[in-house]
């Protein structure tokens, strides 16, 4: 597997493989963002789009935006974020953070796994963004949990 940088020459494979998993935009913090206006890394296995991870630069606080492979338990997420918590180091940043809603009990699973730490609830934001931003966002999430809430954690890279 090889991790690399987006480049313009991804634009189109990353759209398709975001708007598959309902990613073309993402809505965290109270406002909505579209992940291909920042940069990204991508995971390459045989030359094949294997995973993505969108992030936003911040200084000190760098924030992973998205991150998805197209098969789980194969180690792409885990190289993805250990190559973004590189970077993140390289560049003096103290903190990389992410955002999931309170139903994503895959993804608060896997970043605690890798270290990241809940540090902040924001009670009632996804009940928000689906009411301002982004109407899509379904009431229900996995596991028949209602999604409600945004759930932040950190982690020092």
């Amino acid at each position: 597997m090889r991790i690399r940088d987006s480049g313009p020459d991804d634009h189109d494979a990353l759209a398709v493989f975001l708007s598959a998993r309902g990613l073309r935009r993402v809505a965290r913090l109270g406002e909505l963002v579209d992940p291909l206006e920042h940069p990204a890394l991508i995971a390459e296995d045989s030359g094949r789009l294997a995973g993505v991870a969108g992030y936003l630069r911040g200084g000190e606080r760098w924030e992973l935006l998205t991150l998805h492979a197209r098969e789980r338990h194969a180690g792409v997420g885990t190289a993805l974020v250990d190559e973004l918590c590189h970077r993140a180091r390289e560049a003096g940043a103290a903190r990389l953070f992410v955002v999931t809603s309170n139903d994503n009990l895959d993804a608060l699973r896997f970043y605690q796994r890798r270290g990241f730490r809940l540090v902040a609830l924001h009670t009632g934001a996804v009940d928000r963004a689906r009411e301002e931003l982004k109407p899509e966002i379904p009431a229900v999430g996995e596991h028949g949990i209602p999604v409600r809430d945004e759930l932040e954690l950190e982690l020092e890279p």
